[in-house]
């Protein structure tokens, strides 16, 4: 599956701006970290561009992210990308095991998170977070309560990277596609 027919897919599933800007996050920061780990930037952006589009039609955990497997594969989806998406959620029962599938789950929350952050500054933009400040945000509970703080640790430590170059690192990648997110 291309970009083009990614894109499709989701805006058919997804009508929630703010649910396709996430995608649109999601994908920027995993292109960025397979140009980093030397992977194929079109295939992993295409995943992290897909792996909630069947989130607003089955939102609850018995149907998310496995009904959009169903789709996938009916669309003849490669069953590696598929296992990629199905692990970005923990109760999906399937690991990460490949540096893709752990990037998936790194960057998900922390793309949505940053997003959040981005949106209470002044200026409103991705570019001028401050790691520091993001730090300082992920301490209180109430900020952005609905995402999970040890999905963002965890996930960093999965993959391997430093979590505060981590977080600069997605925020520079997002800030890419800036105008997109209107951040």
């Amino acid at each position: 599956m291309n970009r083009n027919e990614a894109w499709a897919l989701l805006t058919e599933y997804t009508k929630n701006p703010a649910l396709v800007k996430h995608m649109v996050a999601v994908e920027a920061a995993m292109r960025a970290y397979a140009r980093k780990f030397g992977e194929d930037e079109d295939t992993w952006g295409t995943i992290g561009l897909l792996h909630d589009f069947d989130y607003e039609r089955y939102p609850t955990r018995e149907e998310h992210p496995f009904k959009g497997a169903e789709v996938l594969r009916g669309l003849g989806v490669d069953e590696n990308w598929i296992r990629t998406i199905l692990s970005h959620a923990d109760y999906s029962g399937v690991r990460r095991e490949t540096r893709r599938d752990k990037a998936l789950f790194a960057v998900d929350e922390l793309c949505g998170f940053l997003t959040a952050c981005a949106l209470v500054r002044p200026d409103k933009k991705i570019a001028t977070v401050e790691v520091a400040s993001v730090r300082k945000k992920l301490k209180q509970k109430s900020f952005a309560a609905q995402v999970s703080r040890e999905d963002i640790t965890n996930g960093a430590a999965d993959l391997g990277v430093d979590l505060d170059t981590h977080i600069a690192f997605v925020r520079d990648a997002m800030a890419t596609v800036a105008d997109q997110l209107g951040l």
